[in-house]
């Protein structure tokens, strides 16, 4: 494993440590020279205003592309210091990039949708720089309702039927990605997440403990915490979520509007240190292998290797003898399909909030969408690291129910759903 704080040996060649192997690797990855981009980005007006920053991240396997711009020294070609901080859980991160302790963070679409508007917590204007992964979590079900034959969403909704009784799920943050997926899936199955069952939310690295325990029959979280809850023996994989939305949104690189305004430089020195770290990992098997040694170290994931490298390369199963190769893995950058932060993205997350009765009101979706989205920052990064923008800010998928997502009218879909918190 890599430890980027300790100290290399000496080699034969000065200067030749690991890290700067590592950032040889990168670079004959990219086809990128350094002297070049730094000279561009690091002087004169487009000089970063702030040169070290410190970004939280939760202990998951999508903080794999900000940790790796900081191992790799991504980073430092932009002119940036990456500070990665380990933080214990999405309230925790959200105080601190509130508060300015954090400059930016690894954190859910809809926590930064819900803090620029004061949802159940503080109100502060929020910015989106860019969409850190696709795909790659997972709704995980106790080993004891398994056992009971409840193995994917209709066998859960029968059980649930015919057997009374508190069925507890869990998920990350009120208003974050995995509430969402959870209570789509939920009700897609005709469960109401609101009257059939109770939530709770649990930080990410807890969950496998609390399953262990009974706390709940059922979450919703990044990897590798369903990978592990299988190899523990203590649940099975129900459903991904990218077998839910393929190539859904999950989590993104935020800051506060404020921190926008006033390193505007630097915000887009960050963003492009990390789509390139994205486009390092995506590049090809060695290098996921190399990043799933990197963050499985205790300064980051705190897991075993393989607890992660086997479904960031597709490798699935659902501990209940079912094996597949999965082609919609978790990607980071996907010739940078994967990095722009569509408007229609951030949308959607809203419409669920008013599903669910987070928002009491229809708010004016593609205004809120336009004042967090930094999409002139993304395109400045995007130029910088060769990364292709799409034409549209907005993109059409169709979710796994057949229900299709355009964005073109979000009213009418979020009050399209039968089940809901009504």
């Amino acid at each position: 494993m890599i430890d980027p704080q300790r100290k290399q040996p000496p080699t034969n060649k000065p200067g030749l440590s690991r890290r700067r192997v590592l950032q040889g690797a990168a670079i004959g990855a990219l086809g990128i020279d350094p002297a070049l981009r730094a000279a561009v980005w690091a002087q004169g007006s487009d000089k970063p205003e702030k040169e070290e920053v410190k970004i939280g991240f939760i202990p998951l396997t999508d903080c794999a592309s900000v940790v790796m711009a900081s191992v790799l020294g991504i980073d430092k070609k932009y002119g940036v210091k990456i500070v990665p901080s380990k933080e214990a859980s999405w309230a925790g991160v959200r105080d601190k990039l509130i508060n300015g302790e954090l400059d930016f963070a690894h954190v859910l679409y809809g926590l930064v949708y819900g803090v620029h508007l004061g949802l159940g917590g503080p109100k502060k204007d929020m910015a989106v720089l860019m969409t850190l992964n696709n795909n790659g979590q997972a709704i995980t079900l106790s080993k004891k309702l398994a056992d009971k034959g409840a193995v994917d969403g209709a066998s859960l909704a029968k059980l649930m039927a015919s057997q009374k009784a508190e069925y507890t799920f869990a998920q990350t943050f009120p208003t974050g990605t995995h509430a969402m997926w959870l209570y789509y899936w939920l009700a897609a199955n005709g469960i109401n997440p609101m009257k059939d069952a109770k939530v709770i939310t649990v930080p990410p690295p807890q969950m496998v403990a609390n399953m262990r325990v009974g706390n709940m029959d059922g979450y919703c979280v990044g990897e590798p915490w369903g990978q592990r809850a299988i190899m523990d023996g203590i649940g099975i994989t129900a459903v991904t979520t990218q077998d839910i939305w393929k190539d859904h949104p999950e989590k993104v690189l935020g800051t506060t509007g404020d921190f926008v305004k006033k390193y505007p430089n630097t915000a887009r020195a960050v963003t492009a240190a990390i789509i390139e770290a994205g486009k390092w990992i995506d590049a090809g098997l060695q290098n996921k292998n190399k990043m799933a040694e990197t963050i499985a170290d205790k300064s980051y994931v705190n897991t075993s290797v393989d607890a992660i490298n086997q479904r960031i390369l597709g490798r699935y199963t659902n501990g209940l003898g079912r094996n597949w190769d999965d082609p919609n893995h978790m990607k980071f950058y996907n010739d940078g399909a994967v990095t722009f932060p569509y408007l229609s993205d951030g949308m959607w997350f809203l419409t669920q909030h008013k599903r669910w009765g987070l928002l009491k009101e229809h708010p004016d979706y593609l205004k809120v969408a336009t004042e967090i989205n930094k999409l002139d920052i993304y395109k400045q990064a995007a130029a910088a690291t060769k990364t292709p923008v799409p034409k549209d800010a907005m993109r059409s998928s169709k979710l796994f129910d057949g229900v299709v997502w355009d964005g073109k009218d979000p009213k009418k879909y979020a009050d399209s759903f039968k089940v809901n918190v009504a």
